[in-house]
């Protein structure tokens, strides 16, 4: 198969492999001139200013007449905000099969089930990430030999915390998404540094978020304890309390319906919305049917595609908490000089997606079909079971903390392009959407979702060939991007408001 016409009213095919001029792509039509793997072709003649469908839905407006066999890409093909949205049937999800799932698990004392073991050093500021790493390097390496049952000791710092209000949006955000490390499932303990004289204060972090001190939580500032090295030495010795208790931890087996699975894609092409990401989606059913939760995210990358969303809200208070979001970003970058068409990457483009429209209707893909139960706010902790929704920018590794914050104990991160990412204390497994891909970067990739292009696999049987390998890495197989040591730098919350 050389090109692909997704549905009979789509006035484009995509090339499913690089196309020369004279190629047959439809009866009657011809390839015009060299078409790229990924990229579109024109399988009828379009007005310039009609809409362009895909997927049987509006991808843009043509930039200029567009020809039968024409390369259809950024030169001819334009983004148009407010476009009409079809109706979007709801679909069944893929029924569960082989019995109740399950994964071997960490059972922690509050009913939680963690899928890693780690330590963590969070910081209130940035002027403490420094000794955060330096207590962090304590434990590298052959020094964790000790303490077989634990996977490591992590330092997740960030560049804010000062220069702020203490009082607004953004120290909310900040104070919600530490908060929601320092109670996440995958941390059997952490310790908290600060320098003392910030604006995100650790008591008032502490009060506002609920949390209480503990021998899990423990809190050191630099000003108070002496400096630098002897800030180090006492959080050494506090680490080395915490590993010892985290180390008499076993996994057990439990059920699936413990897992919370944060979806996210990066490095998107052409055939993100073919393979990878309906694979996902089929995937993030199984587990939904199986009692878990899947976190869909990065709503500037369901503009346009939204009407797919609202076909499966489950009470009109969902749809009504979603088009508030939506609302709230046309404001957000229309006050920042920017628009949500400027999403799609340089690379995303060089893979085929011209559009945010386009690019919306891919990676909407990731949520499957199940009812949309909920709207979380970003690193809002996540409480209800099924499919959910959580307010993030497109930006990978600021969006995989916040559901991370939220309460996602694994991720799964499709990609086209070749994304390296990883997300401590939750797994993340990156998903290549072609073969090429999975061939080139071969270390950096978990499931080869190319089959479904290649043929020799069909998207569901992709999909659950992921929701086994989730179900094995829950269970303490190791990732890929655990393997190259990811995870840590990639700790990013989302930072609102003006820097003073």
């Amino acid at each position: 198969m050389r090109v692909l016409r997704i549905h009979p009213d789509d006035d484009v095919a995509v090339a499913m492999a690089d196309l020369a001029p004279g190629e047959p792509v439809v009866e009657g039509v011809t390839v015009r001139q060299p078409i790229p793997a990924g990229h579109k072709v024109s399988v009828k003649a379009v007005k310039q200013g009609d809409p362009v469908a895909k997927f049987a839905q509006p991808i843009g407006v043509a930039l200029a007449d567009i020809a039968p066999g024409e390369h259809v890409h950024v030169h001819n093909l334009g983004f148009q905000a407010g476009m009409p949205l079809p109706a979007v049937a709801r679909r069944a999800p893929p029924a569960p099969t082989g019995g109740a799932a399950t994964f071997k698990g960490y059972l922690r004392p509050d009913g939680r089930a963690a899928t890693r073991n780690y330590i963590g050093i969070l910081t209130t500021v940035n002027c403490s990430a420094t000794v955060a790493r330096l207590i962090a390097d304590r434990f590298r390496g052959a020094a964790m030999e000790r303490w077989p049952h634990v996977d490591g000791v992590v330092a997740l710092t960030h560049r804010t915390g000062c220069g702020m209000q203490t009082e607004g949006e953004a120290m909310d955000v900040l104070r919600r998404t530490t908060a929601g490390y320092i109670r996440h499932v995958n941390f059997a303990g952490v310790l908290l540094v600060g320098l003392g004289c910030e604006m995100n204060q650790p008591d008032r972090l502490l009060a506002e978020e609920g949390l209480a001190l503990s021998d899990r939580l423990r809190v050191l500032t630099i000003q108070e304890t002496g400096g630098t090295s002897a800030t180090v030495r006492a959080g050494e010795a506090i680490v080395r309390e915490m590993l010892e208790a985290a180390d008499r931890d076993r996994r057990v087996e439990l059920p699936a319906s413990h897992l919370c699975l944060g979806l996210q894609c990066g490095g998107s092409d052409g055939f993100s919305a073919l393979s990878a990401n309906p694979a996902l989606g089929v995937a993030s059913d199984l587990l939904v049917a199986h009692g878990g939760t899947a976190i869909l995210s990065e709503t500037p990358e369901i503009y346009g595609a939204e009407n797919m969303l609202f076909s499966r809200a489950a009470t009109p208070e969902v749809t009504a908490a979603l088009k508030a979001r939506l609302a709230w970003w046309d404001a957000y970058t229309a006050k920042n000089g920017q628009d949500l068409d400027n999403n799609p990457s340089p690379g995303n483009k060089k893979g085929g997606l011209t559009t945010i429209l386009e690019k919306s209707l891919g990676a909407v893909a990731k949520g499957g079909t199940s009812p949309l139960a909920g709207v979380y706010a970003y690193a809002e902790p996540v409480t209800q079971k099924g499919f959910v929704f959580m307010d993030t920018p497109g930006y990978d590794p600021v969006s995989a903390t916040g559901q991370v914050a939220g309460g996602a104990n694994l991720i799964c991160f499709t990609t086209g392009r070749g994304s390296c990412f990883g997300c401590k204390p939750a797994p993340s497994l990156k998903l290549a959407t072609n073969t090429p891909l999975w061939d080139g970067m071969r270390e950096d990739m978990d499931i080869n979702c190319g089959t479904v292009l290649d043929g020799s696999e069909t998207v569901e049987a992709v999909g659950r060939r992921i929701f086994a390998r989730i179900l094995a890495t829950a269970s303490g197989e190791p990732t890929a991007s655990e393997a190259l040591g990811y995870g840590e730098d990639e700790f990013a919350p989302w930072v609102l408001g003006a820097t003073m």
